[in-house]
């Protein structure tokens, strides 16, 4: 094998806070359970986290109280990548929903590319909502991972490019298995990556995950982000539950390196991403 290949870095996201979890999965919800399994998931080789601003309860606010406690919390022990989610299914305003830009230490943010079936909801992200959380993260400084849900959004993204709202290059993520949108199989990511242009990155959210082959596949295709987490999935192998975060990116860093490739460091991560912003 090529080994220019072999040493290609991976960047392992972790997206800690689940939606109602059963024992014996350590859901934290606290700033103090957050901080201390995504420092535990930095250790074991994670370069980006992704939080939503929520309370105590794990539910979603405008307040940054708990959401600037718990970076506090994470930036006395790790550098990890902070990702601001802009997302969920809520009756939020525009902006509270993308409150988390408000915090200097953010340095990326989800940017949803579109509106979706969530099962019996729908998750509502009209251009208009687009522009504007575009425009927020521009002022920002924030670098916008466009979360991509099914092919439709595709040409979303070429027109808010062309439009000037949405700056090159663009840092893909496609979000499989959520219902009912883009199903979490290999020929999803066939066919997704067949929009893509040449040399545009892509990285990979596979929700309701019962094991890694996904991930792996993805990885296989050239992706250069996977993440894991309890809101995604508490599974790493058919009836096998991870107790806490860290359990699951142990699996991914495992999985990173068993395919020859090596887990990005923050640092790395950031370098890839084109991150300026220091905090």
């Amino acid at each position: 094998m090529d080994q220019t290949l072999r040493r290609r870095k991976i960047i392992v996201a972790v997206a800690p806070v689940g939606r109602s979890l059963e024992p014996p999965a350590k859901n934290p919800l606290t700033p103090e359970e957050v901080a201390a399994q995504v420092v535990g998931c930095a250790k074991a080789g994670a370069s980006m986290v992704h939080l939503h601003v929520r309370d105590r309860k794990g539910m979603q606010t405008e307040k940054l109280h708990e959401f600037s406690k718990t970076l506090d919390l994470i930036r006395e022990k790790s550098d990890i990548m902070i990702q601001g989610s802009t997302g969920g299914l809520t009756t939020l305003s525009l902006e509270e929903r993308c409150v988390s830009l408000n915090d200097p230490r953010v340095q990326v943010a989800s940017l949803n590319m579109g509106s979706v079936n969530f099962g019996e909801d729908v998750y509502i992200n009209r251009m208009s909502d687009i522009r504007y959380w575009a425009k927020r993260m521009e002022e920002t400084r924030v670098i916008p991972e466009l979360e991509v849900f099914d092919v439709g959004m595709m040409p979303a993204v070429r027109h808010l490019v062309q439009e000037g709202v949405l700056k090159p290059p663009c840092h893909f993520n496609f979000c499989l298995g959520f219902h009912w949108a883009l199903p979490a199989v290999p020929k999803s990511l066939f066919f997704m990556t067949s929009f893509l242009k040449e040399n545009e990155e892509w990285g990979v959210i596979h929700d309701g995950m019962n094991d890694l082959s996904l991930l792996a596949t993805a990885i296989g295709m050239g992706a250069r982000a996977i993440r894991v987490g309890f809101e995604d999935s508490v599974f790493y192998a058919p009836g096998k539950r991870a107790i806490t975060n860290p359990e699951l990116v142990e699996k991914a860093v495992s999985l990173v390196q068993h395919l020859g490739y090596e887990p990005a460091s923050p640092r790395e991560a950031r370098e890839m991403l084109g991150i300026r912003k220091t905090k």
